[in-house]
């Protein structure tokens, strides 16, 4: 580092120069850099975000989030909202804007100036407690000509930490209405599996009536009791699932306490009538996506650190002191006083470190910055493209399961029921033809399921956010099922 030290008279204008410079407004703000993000998230979602810094507006996000959940059937927006609002360690992402904010603050401020004074010879009872007095002041050059540089890298990494802040909002709220479709999914095929666990008893119970009276051999009564028992431990291992499945969606929303105290409904919404093409998506994403504007950040980054580098490639550290120095001498007649100027130059010889190793790293930064972006470029088209595949596969699939196999499976044991009750089938053939009603029923679940979540990652495409997605950009948004929900 280089540094000036100039006597009091020379180097106040300096300092009252340093102290006029102006501190943009945005970075000592007290939620500097948050109304950005809101904004670019509502505009994303259309949701609500808010960043608690006092107890007061803790308190009354945690009245609004009881009000939300408390013993209600809640819907995946409700879930998504809940999340923005009350989840910590996106408020700890919201913090980190907030700390980039007071970086750029503090990269803004000139460097204070260092004042040094010095009495010598003290204890020098002749001249009257000392003999000298040194005073200088130090302004530091090298910080006031690179701070424009270092102004614009902490406004880079400020503005960075903004758009995170945004993909990790458009992530939580993703991963939030995944949670909810994964968790409303498995409380449907619970419902399913005990429909299927009451015709498996009626079965096992005819079974065992009929086995009394000697008219089913003890091979067909193990065949229904085994089947009854395998739905008894597929019935236990989904009441597990969608425990666990609701638990993670109550970890999403930063719930505990009696706000844990909430429902989820019986069954996910029935498939759309239709679903439309996507016009432009890989356009829409290149335009839209959080991550690549991290990446080009980024970028962005680099070149300010490199400008930044090559300003400091070879004088590293150069120091001009100047002051003044009154000394005291003893003499016949009294005691005479002369003040003597001072000026040092200390700087260092590059004759090693000529800096070019330092350039050479950040030409190699800057380069990998690049090619980070470009590569996110190409994903992010490669999942736009795969994004909307999988959206009208999957309803094209759910759709099948739901007009053809399940409205098969329901004649089958309609037309078995007719001849059951014309004595021309038997019980065991229509309780079979009942389960395979049930699990293409259950089939019909999953598939419905996988188109949700496949709609979910259409909105990923487009604005980022992780694996799923956040709401908007996909039709319409998923409702609460039916029932009274668990």
């Amino acid at each position: 580092m280089r540094a000036v030290k100039l006597p009091l008279a020379l180097a106040v204008p300096l300092v009252l120069g340093a102290c006029a410079t102006a501190i943009p407004g945005i970075y000592t703000e007290q939620k500097a850099g948050f109304a950005a993000v809101s904004s670019q998230t509502s505009a994303a979602i259309g949701k609500r975000t808010a960043f608690a810094t006092t107890q007061d507006e803790n308190a009354a996000l945690a009245r609004d989030v009881k009000a939300m959940v408390h013993r209600k059937t809640i819907s995946a927006d409700t879930a998504v909202q809940v999340a923005l609002l009350n989840n910590k360690g996106l408020q700890a992402s919201y913090a980190n804007v907030g700390l980039s904010a007071a970086e750029a603050w503090q990269q803004s401020t000139p460097e204070n100036p260092l004042v040094s004074v010095g009495v010598l010879g003290i204890g020098a009872a002749e001249l009257g407690a000392y003999r000298a007095i040194e005073g200088m002041i130090a302004t530091n050059i090298l910080d006031a000509r690179t701070r424009k540089q270092r102004v614009a890298l902490a406004d880079v990494s400020f503005r960075t930490a903004q758009a995170e802040a945004v993909n990790d909002t458009l992530a939580l709220a993703n991963e939030t209405r995944i949670a909810w479709v994964n968790a409303v999914a498995a409380f449907e095929v619970v419902s399913y599996l005990n429909r299927a666990k009451a015709t498996s008893d009626a079965g096992s119970e005819l079974a065992r009536k009929l086995g009394e009276t000697g008219a089913l051999n003890k091979a067909g009564q193990a065949r229904e009791q085994a089947f009854n028992a395998e739905i008894a431990g597929q019935l236990a291992r989904a009441r597990l699932d969608a425990t666990r499945a609701k638990e993670d969606l109550t970890r999403l929303m930063g719930l505990w306490g009696s706000d844990v105290d909430y429902y989820v409904p019986d069954a996910l919404p029935a498939l759309p009538r239709s679903v439309g093409r996507i016009a432009n998506l890989e356009a829409k994403a290149l335009r839209n996506r959080v991550d690549l504007r991290v990446a080009q950040l980024g970028l962005e980054a680099q070149a300010a650190a490199f400008g930044l580098t090559d300003q400091t490639r070879l004088l590293t550290d150069l120091e001009i002191i100047a002051g003044l120095e009154t000394e005291r001498e003893a003499e016949a007649g009294g005691i005479e006083t002369a003040t003597t100027p001072q000026v040092e130059l200390e700087f260092v010889i590059p004759i090693y470190d000529t800096g070019k190793a330092r350039m050479r790293k950040a030409e190699m930064s800057y380069l990998q910055a690049a090619n980070v972006l470009a590569e996110k470029a190409v994903n992010v088209r490669s999942e736009a493209r795969g994004a909307e595949v999988a959206y009208h596969a999957s309803y094209r699939i759910a759709r099948h399961y739901r007009d053809v196999l399940v409205p098969l499976r329901t004649t089958v044991e309609e037309e078995g029921l007719l001849s059951y009750n014309g004595m021309i089938t038997n019980t065991f053939e229509l309780l079979q033809d009942v389960r395979e009603k049930l699990s293409a029923q259950l089939e019909a679940a999953g598939a419905k399921r996988e188109f949700y979540l496949a709609q979910a990652e259409v909105t990923a495409a487009i604005y980022g956010g992780g694996s799923g997605a956040s709401e908007g950009g996909t039709g319409a948004a998923i409702a609460a099922g039916g029932g009274a929900g668990h």
